[in-house]
């Protein structure tokens, strides 16, 4: 359509002025219909893992291998480096399987993401994507994987170095010289495969089980400095896990809106910019987002199927 090129062409200009590469799928969950740039791009999907994990470890839970009750002790060792909850504990501490989800998906915490990938390994994630038909997101590693990084090993007056190595050496192909950063041994996914699990998370009846309690944790989402200032209002409410790592900046979720329309919007992205800080950044992925999703919410569409 017409109208679809002149949108996404000036969604593009708007990512490149800030300096940013980026994928987006907005899908109409009525309909069906989508726009995108770049869909079948992959990236290392740095915290937005944590989405299929949760899934995965709900799906556990729903056929008897897994008790959501169950405590799990975290010792000092048991650490992830990260900014947010577990990880920045100073003592042991015990908690629910149920409520490590909680931790890990509304306030990414790297620690609680990593307890539950010992109950539910990167594989068996993997293997349940697959089950789903999903074949172009891979879960490899855990999050702690991900810190084995320069930017783990440098101090803040050094980060600039690590940013810079982010942003000039990738590869073709996908490759990068930092492993965690290359998509064929990194956790990696497309944004049109993200924009699926999405889709079966909220209208597949098979996942209707895990739907409520996933609607509800990332409806709960503490980061929301992204997409969030431009789609969401008192009539749409954002449900959305975002992932951010060296150069990466992510962001995938569903907006409701109260009149009946459902859009699954999914964002990858990696910047130009060696800089750890990027207002301008955050601001361009959530315009660029709502330049699609205002275009397709013009659209007349069907009841939900």
């Amino acid at each position: 359509m017409l109208g679809d090129h002149r949108v996404v062409r000036e969604a593009a200009a708007v990512l490149a002025d800030a300096g940013l590469t980026a994928s987006i799928v907005v899908r109409d969950l009525r309909s069906g219909r989508e726009i995108s740039i770049e869909p079948d791009e992959p990236y290392p999907l740095a915290s937005v893992v944590k989405l299929p994990l949760a899934l995965a470890v709900l799906d556990r839970a729903a056929v008897g291998e897994l008790d959501l009750a169950r405590m799990v002790e975290l010792a000092d060792a048991d650490r992830t480096p990260g900014l947010t909850g577990y990880s920045r504990f100073r003592h042991p501490t015990t908690v629910a399987v149920e409520d490590l989800i909680y931790m890990a998906l509304a306030v990414s915490d790297d620690t609680a993401a990593d307890a539950l990938f010992g109950l539910c390994p990167p594989v068996a994630v993997t293997d349940l994507l697959r089950e789903l038909g999903i074949a172009d997101i891979t879960v490899r590693h855990s999050i702690r994987e991900l810190h084995r990084t320069l930017a783990s090993r440098l101090s803040p007056e050094e980060m600039p170095q690590a940013l810079t190595l982010a942003v000039q050496a990738s590869t073709q192909g996908g490759g990068h010289l930092i492993p965690q950063l290359d998509v064929t041994s990194a956790n990696a996914g497309t944004a049109r495969s993200l924009a699926t699990l999405l889709d079966r998370i909220w209208c597949d009846p098979a996942l209707r089980p895990h739907r409520a309690v996933l609607r509800d944790l990332l409806g709960m989402n503490l980061m929301r400095q992204r997409l969030a200032p431009d789609l969401e209002s008192d009539d749409a409410v954002w449900h959305s896990k975002t992932g951010s790592f060296l150069h990466l900046r992510h962001e995938v979720g569903v907006l409701e809106h109260v009149d009946g329309g459902v859009f699954a919007i999914a964002v990858l992205s990696e910047s130009s910019v060696p800089a750890w800080r990027q207002p301008a950044a955050e601001q361009a992925l959530g315009h660029a987002a709502k330049l699609l999703h205002d275009r397709l919410r013009s659209d007349q569409a069907p009841p939900m199927r």
